[in-house]
């Protein structure tokens, strides 16, 4: 074969975050200038640095930045660029931006338009697969959408049935119907996200396949009509129809199941001439019978465990593959090496519903070992966003064989500090140490399985964490006293003291009941703390860095993170130990918050799509008020209490941020 002539050797990245970061590393990697875009929030953003060259494209929602294809393709062109990597979300699979690189001689990093079209619309890619005899799910994937057809194909589906948006994804605009009593609100609850999401309201229904695994195939085509699948991603546990934790191979595989899946994998990538990698996605039955998802046309957030256990850059093999070289590796060459598992580390609230979440990353440390690898966009002093996804970082372990890569995983996800907003590290930990997910027996159904309300609940912090934040108050105090008096060094461990008197402290997690205690310096570094009659000694040992140190407590020798936020308040991780802790006694009364106001409140930043209620409305507890939505997911607004609406201070269509008071109900 002669050789290829090189098309492009530069490369810009129309995405943000750990995405734009993966991209950019394997581009500079291979020795091409790369170009980053970002809005005015992700200005010092780590994406940005790395990149050779960077343009802003706007403000701060993804309408006026990220998804506005004609600021990237101008951004492309002032640069010189003379490819486009999608990356993941935003643009990846919007076919009119495809076509745009394509007119413009801009190389796209990517399958064709018209398969971007094809497998982009739900309802056309299940027609394309089951006249291509890929497996399907039996359902409804027809034009018509009035309600009455759409009623009439779910009593011939029979209930459960599966409601879901035809364009998108990220289970966004599906909905899970188990009767018909809810069909039609799920019909309209579905069409409104979708049209918010995706610009669509189409929508198409399966049957409900109860408590299936999914599992997807990841395929590579290249323009000479290869195309092969590099194995599979068991993406079971779920929580909003979101991934949460990813690994390969799939824990039930067997060689058999394997090669059909592949097959049919194949077979679908092969039906409408794929080119570049994709995925596609299959739900598992108890039975091992596999039925067609949908297809994913671009690299997906989950590649680094395929990428572990194959040896293999699928980034660089998209590079390879717009270039026009043939794929780099033939079927028989595929072969799957140990297990890697996935964790996404999420910036939401696991005890509220897994709301997304906003702050600033005061202080975000990655872990490293053997077969530990994180792909992440932040560093700390990093701003969270409210708009954009809440995904911050994948921490991703290997090892010979699952249960090593499992503990890794555990491991590692200790050693991973991000202090300053709500996370979900400590609910990953529980997921990876539950019974059902170590034997491998993890569905979709896994999270609403072995997590309840009450399992999701905030425990009150363990009593050795109250006894560490009162010997960092201490020191913090002494060392504030010191620095106004005296030209004190600089740091909480830069001084010496001993003062052998008690000094009270009431400690605070959460709404929990304080804990006082009695503080007392024997010499310097070296603390006896009393709570009730446990008698507690801490020692610190040295400082590791600005916000870590290494002591003991009661004999044992540890590291503790921790972080002062704001005043009287500490946060702090020990091990898979972590908590936001406070001195009750440095606080007021008109510190706390009033209580039973009747204030409905945004909970978090973000646009108000619509209010159900006016001024003088009557409204019951638990009625629906309104729904906002943020971070690409709707939020329903709901009354607390029962009583009439006195005052609406948002309207429809505004940006309101966290906290700020929609309606009053008096």
């Amino acid at each position: 074969m002669t050789e290829t002539m090189q098309k492009f050797n530069s490369v810009l990245v129309a995405n943000r975050g750990e995405i734009a970061v993966r991209i950019i590393r394997s581009a500079k990697a291979q020795g091409y200038r790369s170009i980053a875009v970002y809005s005015e929030a992700d200005a010092n953003a780590l994406h940005v640095q790395l990149a050779d060259e960077a343009v802003l494209i706007g403000d701060a929602p993804v309408k006026d930045s990220y998804l506005d294809m004609h600021k990237i393709l101008n951004a492309a062109l002032k640069t010189k660029a003379q490819a486009i990597h999608p990356g993941y979300g935003f643009l990846s699979e919007n076919t009119d931006f495809a076509r745009a690189c394509e007119d413009l001689g801009i190389v796209f990093i990517g399958p064709s338009a018209e398969a971007i079209d094809l497998m982009g619309n739900k309802a056309a890619a299940k027609r394309r697969m089951l006249a291509a005899n890929v497996p399907c799910i039996p359902g409804y994937e027809d034009e018509a959408q009035d309600n009455t057809t759409l009623i009439d194909a779910a009593h011939k589906i029979g209930m459960p049935v599966m409601v879901k948006a035809a364009a998108g994804g990220g289970g966004r605009g599906m909905r899970l119907v188990k009767d018909f009593e809810n069909f039609l609100d799920a019909l309209n609850s579905a069409r409104s996200e979708a049209m918010n999401a995706f610009g669509s309201d189409e929508l198409i229904l399966e049957k409900a396949v109860m408590q299936p695994r999914h599992v997807e195939i990841q395929v590579f085509g290249d323009t000479h009509g290869n195309v092969i699948h590099l194995g599979e991603r068991d993406c079971s546990v779920q929580r909003r129809h979101q991934k949460v934790i990813e690994e390969s191979p799939c824990p039930v595989m067997t060689s058999e199941l394997r090669e059909a899946m592949g097959a049919a994998a194949v077979n679908a990538a092969q039906s409408i001439n794929y080119v570049g990698a994709g995925t596609v996605e299959f739900l598992l039955d108890s039975k091992n019978n596999f039925y067609f998802l949908e297809m994913n046309t671009r690299l997906q957030v989950e590649h680094p465990v395929t990428e572990m256990v194959t040896g293999q850059d699928l980034v660089a093999m998209q590079f390879d593959v717009a270039q026009g070289k043939s794929l780099p590796l033939l079927q028989e060459d595929v072969h799957l090496f140990g297990h890697a598992i996935e964790a996404r580390l999420y910036a939401e609230e696991p005890h509220n519903d897994f709301l997304p979440a906003t702050g600033s990353a005061n202080v975000w440390k990655i872990p490293t070992g053997d077969g530990i690898r994180v792909d992440h966009g932040m560093a700390s002093g990093h701003e969270i966003s409210p708009f954009y996804d809440p995904m911050l970082a994948k921490v991703i372990a290997w090892g010979e064989d699952r249960e090593i890569a499992r503990q890794r995983l555990v491991k590692a996800l200790k050693n991973t500090t991000l202090f300053g907003v709500q996370n979900n590290r400590d609910f990953l930990l529980k997921v990876l140490e539950k019974k059902a997910f170590i034997q491998g027996q993890a569905t979709t159904a896994f999270i609403a399985e072995n997590f309840t309300t009450e399992a999701l609940t905030i425990s009150q912090a363990s009593e050795d964490l109250h006894v560490l934040s009162a010997v960092l108050f201490y020191r913090e105090s002494q060392y504030q006293h010191q620095s106004q008096s005296l030209a004190a060094p600089k740091g909480l461990f830069g001084w010496r003291s001993s003062q052998k008197i008690d000094s009270p402290y009431e400690i605070q997690h959460l709404e929990f009941e304080p804990k006082p205690m009695q503080l007392r310096e024997l010499s310097s570094g070296q603390y006896e703390i009393r709570v009730a009659e446990t008698l507690h000694t801490v020692k610190i040992l040295e400082q590791i860095a600005e916000s870590e140190i290494r002591f003991t407590h009661d004999g044992v020798q540890k590291t503790l993170q921790f972080n002062f936020s704001s005043k009287g308040e500490v946060h702090l991780q020990s091990g898979a130990q972590q908590a936001t802790l406070k001195n009750h006694l440095f606080f007021t009364k008109g510190d706390s918050d009033s209580e039973g106001t009747g204030s409905v409140q945004a909970p978090m930043h973000g646009s108000l799509l619509s209010l159900s209620v006016s001024v003088g409305e009557r409204v019951e507890e638990g009625q629906l008020l309104g729904v906002m939505e943020a971070m690409k997911m709707e939020h329903r607004l709901l009354a607390q209490v029962a009583g009439e609406v006195s005052v609406v201070y948002a309207t429809v269509g505004e940006q309101v941020s966290a906290g700020s008071v929609i309606l009053e109900i008096v």
